[in-house]
């Protein structure tokens, strides 16, 4: 192993909120390799110290833990000829897509080298006959969709940040479509990687569906750069929709929120987002985009379809929301009053970060059985209430996932304590409905002790054995 770095627990204890700068052991890269990968790369090779401490941190409230270097790859050949190179020296490799993950995924914890795919970042193809694309993994989703805005189709993952395809594949990533349109796990048809010992697989097709082997995309959809380099992408695409309408609505209570979202499924309607906030974050955006939102639980809904579909649409949703006392429902049919509509929610964690300034954002997100979404959400603001910090929860309701955004003041170290406390009640909570630590944030480094709880460590000895088969060197992002 490249340099004697501590073990993955002494490296943890590292990460206090208000650490300025991190004692981590020097660069530590043997000499040969850094000479290969010159040779190589020329100056899309890295040790800067500027550079790697980018690399070493994401949207977490972790201070940077940086890399040893840095590379840009250009093509999946090169990646190969990285890894083989790395594995040769023993040197960890974690991927690196635009650095927007928010629970750790991207700290170097034995240091090594980040592999920046944002180089690689073209479109491939797109085959509109069978609404598939093929991108690299470093194209984002807005370059995605921008792209295709000729076709009249679109890809509808969205998780919010501009996050490339690469690293949504990589997370499992989904967002306030995927009660319409399903997450990264649906969408994602094939896969191109570079595995530990530097082969380059394919994995899936274009074909809809195949009944033949493995199905290896899945095993490294949602594998957090811990069993190969995912270079290459096919996605699903869809026809954009002949007419969207949008709708706000606020509620006297979560309970009623809730319900009306519950009564929405189950009635069949083909909503294609709904999103939630509570109270105090009605109030954020209020404040952050100048709005007059009345400061109550508040529903915000989409939907897809004819011009006739998505007004029936509203005008059944809006008749359910009235049975569960909802107020204000407004709703709107033109591009600018659906972009006043969800501005609300796109800037949603950015209003939340100046309910308290110079605070930093402790961040989690669970999915729970949407039946049992409105007591969970209400037991979680009993704890934040108890907890005595400043927090905002919104949610995907659709599909019974939502996030709570804790506010700590980063030289606080039991505003930290606080804020993981009422964390680990959220996701006990969670798991003891049948719900999951994450519906979409993924594990990263903040989830990991969560992990034995929600599978059983006979489950989590297969995904060992499944780690220990790909990469049997834990190189990977140990």
């Amino acid at each position: 192993m490249a340099g004697a770095r501590p073990p993955l627990h002494e490296r943890h204890k590292l990460l206090p909120l208000g650490a300025v700068f991190l004692l981590v052991p020097p660069i530590m890269l043997p000499t040969t390799l850094q000479d290969a990968l010159t040779a190589r790369l020329g100056d899309r090779f890295s040790t800067t110290r500027a550079v790697c401490e980018q690399h070493g941190r994401d949207e977490s409230p972790y201070p940077a833990l940086p890399p040893d270097a840095v590379v840009w790859p250009l093509t999946t050949e090169e990646v190969a000829a990285i890894v083989r190179l790395c594995s040769e020296h023993g040197v960890p490799l974690i991927p690196y897509g635009a650095g927007s993950s928010i629970e750790g995924h991207v700290l170097a914890l034995h240091g090594g080298i980040s592999v920046d795919l944002s180089r690689m970042n073209r479109i491939v193809r797109v085959d509109a006959d069978d609404l598939t694309a093929t991108v690299e993994a470093g194209v984002t989703r807005e370059e995605l969709n921008d792209e295709l805005r000729h076709t009249g189709l679109f890809f509808p993952i969205d998780p919010g940040a501009n996050a490339s395809l690469g690293g949504m594949t990589a997370t499992r990533a989904s967002g306030t479509n995927a009660v319409r349109y399903g997450t990264m796990r649906d969408n994602v048809l094939a896969l191109t990687v570079v595995t530990a010992d530097g082969r380059i697989v394919k994995t899936g097709s274009r074909a809809r569906k195949s009944s033949t082997g493995y199905d290896l995309t899945r095993v490294f959809v949602g594998s957090e750069g811990t069993l190969g380099i995912i270079t290459e992408i096919t996605v699903r695409l869809y026809p954009q929709p002949m007419a969207v309408s949008a709708a706000i609505a606020a509620f006297p209570d979560v309970d009623s929120a809730v319900q009306t979202v519950i009564q929405t499924i189950q009635f069949g309607i083909p909503v294609a987002r709904v999103e939630f906030m509570d109270v105090r974050a009605v109030q954020a955006v209020n404040a952050y985009s100048r709005l007059g939102l009345r400061e109550a639980p508040t529903l915000l809904f989409e939907f897809h379809g004819s011009e006739a579909g998505v007004v029936e649409q509203a005008e059944t949703v809006q008749a359910i929301a009235r049975e569960f006392g909802g107020m204000d429902f407004e709703w709107a049919s033109r591009p600018e009053e659906r972009s006043r509509l969800w501005a609300a929610r796109h800037k949603a964690y950015f209003a939340s970060l100046q309910l308290q300034p110079g605070a930093v954002g402790v961040t989690t997100d669970v999915c729970v059985p949407i039946s049992r979404l409105a007591e969970c959400i209400t037991a979680t603001c009993t704890d934040i209430a108890a907890s005595g910090l400043t927090a905002t929860v919104l949610g995907h309701v659709g599909d019974g996932n939502f996030h709570v955004l804790l506010l700590v003041d980063p030289a606080s170290p039991e505003d930290r304590e606080r804020a993981e406390a009422v964390n680990t009640r959220i996701v006990e909570r969670a798991l003891a409905m049948d719900g999951t630590a994450s519906g979409e944030h993924g594990v990263g480094l903040h989830k990991m002790r969560f992990m034995a709880a929600e599978h059983g460590e006979d489950t989590l000895d297969l995904m060992r054995a499944l780690k220990a088969a790909f990469d049997p060197r834990q190189l990977f992002n140990p």
